[in-house]
């Protein structure tokens, strides 16, 4: 498991906000913090240490944010911040730009810099859902002054990079607990090619990229390309690498240096075997034949994917769902004797 959780409800109701706020300060740089429900606050989040990356999946009561000059002058950890809204609807105000953003939305702000996170008026008791990630400004490989142009600009995280992006954020929290400690230094990595990679689709700037930085960022598209097009039964390197405008050697070369020893067509079988092994587990699709599932995840030969299954599991898909549920009523029991 990776990151810790802080949940409100585990702080006594007098000093939740303020706990928040202290925790919050330990994610971004410090900043006046404000909530028309401080006296009855609620908040859930996990702080996610990726290496010098921290993203923190976030659910929270309106809260607003206001770091001024002075605390500018006091305290600048030179980090570039990133905002994904999720759920509900804020005001920016950053550089001399003024912004609304809703679902699916993001915002780019400089710690060196005075901003301001604006709640609406008229909102309610809701709760607003996002992810933040802060990060050192030395590690994107792209000019402050290239980067000075996205900075409070309100910019989509719905098509592109910047949907990948989205993806790869919100991907993070739903893993966590199968992540190990190991794990975070290769994801900041990843995620710190994916910002550079957007950053650089949006300002047309790609060739400011280092040649690493533009390989390693392609090889996590495709890798997202794979995972989207499991189902398809056509899906092939030959498919790929022309969905990506790059020869079949590069892709076999790209996937060579990312991970020695592993090719497209075995990854591409792993994942689609990985993905029957979860729904076969699934007790809610316990009733859907086996080779069903194998069609779903692109392998429509009942023969090949039970060799492939063997191979990988050791035993036949019928045979591991069968042990899965045995395992399943052996716990129940146990539970119920206890």
């Amino acid at each position: 498991m990776i990151g810790a959780v802080y949940r409100s409800d585990d702080v006594p109701k007098e000093h939740r906000f303020e706990y928040w706020c202290e925790l919050m300060h330990q994610a971004i740089a410090p900043s006046h913090m404000s909530s028309r429900f401080a006296d009855d606050f609620w908040a859930r989040q996990r702080l996610l240490e990726l290496g010098p990356v921290l993203v923190w999946p976030t659910s929270h009561l309106p809260t607003g944010f206001r770091r001024t000059e002075k605390l500018v002058r006091q305290s600048d950890p030179e980090m570039y911040h990133l905002s994904l809204v999720l759920g509900g609807g804020l005001g920016f105000e950053h550089v001399g730009r003024a912004e609304a953003y809703g679902p699916s939305d993001l915002w780019v702000s400089d710690t060196s810099r005075p901003y301001e996170v604006l709640v609406p008026d008229d909102l309610g008791r809701v709760v607003l859902t996002g992810v933040g990630v802060d990060f050192p400004k030395a590690l994107l490989p792209l000019p402050p002054a290239r980067v000075q142009q996205l900075l409070g600009r309100r910019l989509s995280g719905r098509e592109g990079v910047g949907a990948l992006l989205t993806g790869f954020l919100t991907g993070l929290e739903p893993q966590a607990d199968a992540l190990q400690p190991s794990d975070a230094p290769r994801l900041g990595t990843v995620l710190i090619d994916l910002l550079s990679a957007w950053f650089a689709q949006v300002l047309e700037a790609e060739d400011a990229l280092p040649p690493e930085t533009r390989q390693r960022a392609l090889t996590t598209r495709v890798r997202a390309f794979i995972r989207q097009n499991l189902h398809d039964p056509e899906l092939s390197p030959p498919v790929i690498a022309a969905a990506h405008h790059i020869s079949l050697s590069y892709l076999h070369r790209i996937f060579k240096e990312d991970t020695p020893g592993e090719t497209v067509a075995a990854w591409i079988r792993d994942q689609r075997l990985e993905g029957a092994r979860r729904d076969l587990a699934d007790p809610n699709l316990s009733s859907t034949p086996v080779h069903t599932i194998a069609t779903r995840w692109g392998m429509v030969r009942a023969s090949d994917f039970g060799r492939a299954f063997r191979s990988a599991y050791g035993v036949s898909p019928m045979e591991y769902r069968v042990w899965v549920q045995e395992r399943a009523a052996r716990d129940r029991w146990g539970s119920a004797d206890a």
